[in-house]
């Protein structure tokens, strides 16, 4: 049961109530901002509250036990708060939301922290986004571990993968010489390279609009005279401007043979490219194959 202040309990006790709640959103980096669905700036505990902010929230569900309640809130985009580029970069993921009670004609002696939770999947539709709101118990839910698949579970020349990045044209500087629509643009400034070298690799913007902002990419067409075409597997959330400097990042499918053929890398490869298949797991015994529990590759 949780227990209020006692100058808010004795608010509540009156009938007649003057309350509101408001949020502090703390996000990973450090960076706060506090909301408050009240029409007038709240400050307490260390924290300036703003209004104005179209923040609103939904009924929150909960249950005993290790469940996972959850709630969500809305809001409008500001300049002042709320950055759609900020959103969009993924600043406020896994960010610590702190929901107060408070009595909004004496806010710094009598508010409570009803809950705590953390930010999960942010959309965005118009002028406005919603944001899952998460208990800390669906922390209990997620995977732990490693787990069994043909694939490798690395990510590309990180510590456990030991590809080196620096050789070979794994990672180039270019120019955006063109954006032909929002998942498509040209880049000029490259060596001569074959078709598909950055497949499945990574756009990094090191200057102008989307500067740090780095994107998939879903196919790269040859590099006739400096210039390549790459297709992007999400839209670009700004249109970068023509000479705005990149940096393209081969990528890896992650499968067993591309890691031997394309990086010289088998020894390093973390995924189980025998593992039998449901085919073989829901086959039986014929006269066509040996079943004498000996391995299945030599």
């Amino acid at each position: 049961m949780k227990r209020l202040p006692q100058a808010l309990a004795d608010h509540l006790a009156t009938g007649e109530t003057t309350l509101c709640r408001a949020w502090r959103v703390t996000c990973r980096d450090g960076f706060r901002l506090g909301f408050t669905e009240h029409d007038q700036t709240l400050t307490f505990d260390g924290t300036v509250f703003e209004p104005g902010t179209g923040f609103a929230a939904t009924e929150a569900s909960s249950a005993s036990g290790l469940s996972a309640p959850g709630a969500e809130v809305r809001g409008g985009f500001s300049s002042d708060a709320i950055a759609e580029a900020d959103l969009a970069a993924g600043r406020y993921d896994g960010a610590r939301v702190e929901l107060f009670l408070v009595n909004w004609q004496a806010a710094d002696e009598q508010h409570a922290l009803m809950s705590v939770q953390e930010i999960g999947e942010v959309s965005r539709a118009g002028p406005g986004f919603s944001a899952e709101l998460r208990s800390f118990a669906h922390r209990l839910q997620q995977p732990e571990g490693r787990i069994y698949n043909r694939r490798c579970d690395a990510d590309l020349g990180d510590s456990k993968c030991r590809v080196d990045m620096s050789v070979a044209n794994r990672r180039v500087s270019g120019l955006v010489a063109e954006v032909l629509s929002a998942d498509r643009l040209t880049v000029w400034g490259l060596p001569d390279l074959p078709e598909g070298h950055f497949r499945l690799g990574h756009l990094r913007f090191d200057e102008g609009v989307l500067v740090g902002r780095r994107l998939a990419i879903e196919e790269s067409g040859a590099a006739a005279v400096g210039l390549m075409t790459l297709r992007l597997w999400l839209p670009l959330e700004a249109r970068p401007a023509e000479g705005d400097g990149v940096t393209l990042t081969v990528g890896c499918d992650k499968s067993f043979a591309t890691c031997r053929e394309k990086f010289g890398n088998p020894l390093n490869f973390l995924g189980f490219p025998h593992m039998p298949g449901s085919d073989f797991a829901y086959s039986y015994v014929s006269g066509d194959s040996t079943h004498d529990g000996g391995g299945l590759f030599g």
